[in-house]
């Protein structure tokens, strides 16, 4: 059986930094880590035996003197609020992520309408309207109706968006309400662009797809959505535990890509543990 791994796959730059910064030796465990860093177990399992904290969100009690800015970013409200509790933040947002920030704010300033193009209730999102008195999030078609009324609206997207969703939604926007001015800037990342063409690509090849990573990682779950788009089985775990050998049969060729919040050495397990099956 031949094993093929996708051409982008794995943790991105954003990411990796953000873990690093997070295991500084510098903290001595006077740390906590605000929502999860990454959707990831394994780098959550490692963060807590370097005796880092974590809370849910900011509304829970903090013993650390630091705090952390997790990769998907936060709105500079929540920053602030944290200062003035006491804390030092420290930011590990995603460059790509203090785009889509920087954006919108020039949108605003423009004088057009903020929309987000992502999920509402997904930590980034959260962040990049949290500094917002008034704004839309469209997660679907059925989110259109609250537009309806607008006459400039400034688009931008969550980075772990599907492009292909997200281009759908716009050219809905545009059919549905064709007065309406729109300026659209295309913030999903290009690591996110880079790992969805590469299981595009992939799913020609293979019979089978592993898809590796947090099962609350969202750029992960849409590529289990593009394999099933594209009609190919695909499984979706987190630990190469969770491989079962029944998977492999009768498969001639199987694909496996990764979330950008997956390490690599998580990648390394799941494909050995591949071989050691279908070998």
């Amino acid at each position: 059986m031949k094993i093929t791994r996708a051409r982008a796959l794995g943790t991105c730059f954003g990411v990796r930094d953000a873990i690093e910064a997070a295991l500084d030796p510098c903290f001595s465990g006077d740390l906590t880590i605000v929502g999860q860093l990454v959707h990831n177990p394994q780098t959550v399992a490692q963060l807590r035996q370097n005796g880092v904290q974590m809370v849910d969100s900011a509304a829970q009690e903090i013993t650390t003197s630091n705090v952390m800015i997790t990769a998907h970013g936060a709105s500079e409200n929540l920053k602030e609020e944290l200062r003035e509790r006491g804390h030092i933040v420290y930011d590990a947002s995603c460059p790509l992520v203090l785009r889509v920030h920087k954006a919108i704010r020039r949108l605003v300033e423009e004088g057009w309408h903020p929309v987000v193009i992502g999920q509402s209730d997904h930590v980034e999102v959260r962040g990049i309207v949290g500094d917002l008195d008034d704004f839309t999030v469209v997660g679907d078609l059925e989110d259109l109706d609250q537009l309806e009324g607008r006459t400039r609206i400034g688009i931008v997207c969550q980075t772990t968006h599907r492009i292909r969703h997200a281009q759908e939604i716009l050219s809905a926007i545009r059919t549905r309400y064709p007065e309406i001015e729109i300026e659209f800037v295309d913030t999903v990342c290009k690591p996110t662009k880079d790992r969805q063409n590469a299981v595009d690509e992939l799913t020609d090849q293979v019979d089978l797809m592993i898809v590796v990573g947090g099962y609350n990682s969202s750029n992960t779950r849409k590529l289990m959505k593009v394999c099933r788009e594209k009609g190919v089985f695909a499984h979706h775990i987190e630990t190469e535990s969770q491989l079962e050998a029944d998977w492999f049969d009768s498969v001639d060729h199987v694909g496996i890509t990764a979330g950008t919040s997956t390490p690599h050495e998580v990648i390394d397990a799941v494909h050995a543990r591949i071989l050691e099956i279908t070998c």
